[in-house]
């Protein structure tokens, strides 16, 4: 009896490997994908955009040999947010606001981020971090590479504490630090010497600013709303720039007898605080345009003030701190914050209508607006 012969179908087999490698094909196509939509990998392809852009600079500077010209790339437009070719623009030309409206802007946003990503530290000529709503806790002692910062967002996180290393950032103009959970800020943060804006609301554990601050003289806006304070702190007073102050949701009690020496103050907001009576040195401030206060508490105000045709008086009629009608002692912190921010949109929106009027109503006597919020 002969061997037996085993015969295949190579035809059926080609076939059930060619439909392994099709599959093997499309996971590999869709784990790409998928890499390519995450953030990590956005941020490297738009790093190796800003290498690219920055040789083909280098490129044209070397064979045109035109020593008096600078040049700029980003990765985002401020107003469109879409990338851009490399630009030059000459020194003398007369487009110097167009170049400084060319900005590196770094964007961040979700949960899930603890930390920053490792790629950032390379990034040192950005100009604006915008980070919100993560769960990172701190802010890496690197930043002070990142010279050529402008711009500061770090909202909605839960960043308990700033690095003395922040004092390095000497460009900075804006910082906006609200709905964190800091307790202090660091003096070196004074050294940022040409800072105009900076937002601290909503904080919960912070109620004292280092007199360092002083030397902030640029500041023009100021946000300490919806904090501990129960003061005005000293070096705010020395703030001689400010224009715009918002120290409403705090402790206060009184205001200092020398808040004059806010000589530019235009907007002061002073609302769901437990003073009792306003300084006649409020009325030493001639640039004065906007004052909005609680009324629960009030007993005396100068007449100068409520009286005066060019000052917008509001006293507000809302429910005393700490004392919301219906509220549940064992309200979380998150609602806590959620109603704060209500609060403040409120109060956004309501003196953007007083701006945005042709003919904005200048108040004798003094306005009470019953507000339930």
């Amino acid at each position: 009896m002969g061997s037996a012969i085993v015969v295949y179908d190579l035809a059926l087999i080609r076939e059930l490997w060619e439909c392994r490698v099709r599959k093997y094909k499309q996971r590999q196509k869709k784990e790409q994908e998928r890499l390519e939509k995450s953030a990590l990998a956005q941020l490297n392809q738009q790093w190796q955009y800003r290498l690219e852009c920055k040789k083909r600079a280098l490129q044209l500077s070397a064979q045109r040999g035109m020593a008096n010209e600078f040049s700029d790339f980003q990765l985002y437009q401020e107003q469109e947010k879409k990338p851009l070719s490399y630009e030059r623009i000459s020194a003398d030309s007369g487009t110097e606001s167009d170049f400084e409206e060319k900005l590196l802007i770094f964007e961040l946003s979700g949960e899930y981020w603890k930390e920053f990503p490792e790629s950032l530290i390379e990034m040192t000529d950005l100009r604006v971090w915008r980070i919100t709503r993560t769960s990172i806790h701190e802010i890496p002692v690197y930043i002070e590479h990142f010279q050529d910062l402008r711009v500061l967002e770090l909202p909605r996180n839960c960043i308990t504490e700033l690095p003395a290393e922040i004092g390095k950032l000497i460009y900075l103009k804006e910082l906006n630090l609200s709905y964190n959970k800091l307790s202090s800020i660091p003096p070196e943060l004074g050294e940022c010497e040409n800072l105009e804006k900076l937002e601290l609301i909503a904080n919960l554990n912070l109620w004292e600013l280092p007199f360092e601050l002083s030397n902030l003289k640029k500041l023009i806006y100021l946000d300490l709303s919806a904090n501990k304070f129960h003061t005005i702190p000293v070096c705010v007073l020395r703030m001689s720039g400010l224009q715009w102050f918002d120290i409403s949701n705090n402790l206060l009690k009184e205001l200092p007898e020398d808040i004059d020496r806010l000589q530019e103050l235009n907007s002061f907001f002073l609302q769901k605080n437990i003073m009792t009576y306003l300084p006649n040195s409020l009325c030493n401030i001639s640039t004065l345009s906007m004052i909005v206060v609680s009324g629960d508490h009030l007993v005396s105000m100068p007449t100068a003030i409520c009286c005066s045709p060019k000052i917008k008086f509001i006293s507000l009629f809302d429910n005393p701190l700490h004392s919301v009608e219906g509220k549940l002692e064992d309200e979380s912190e998150e609602e806590d914050r959620s109603q704060k921010e209500k609060e403040k949109e409120f109060m956004q929106t309501y003196v953007e209508t007083l701006k945005n009027r042709e003919t904005a109503p200048s108040y004798t006597t003094k306005v009470s607006l019953t507000c339930h919020l």
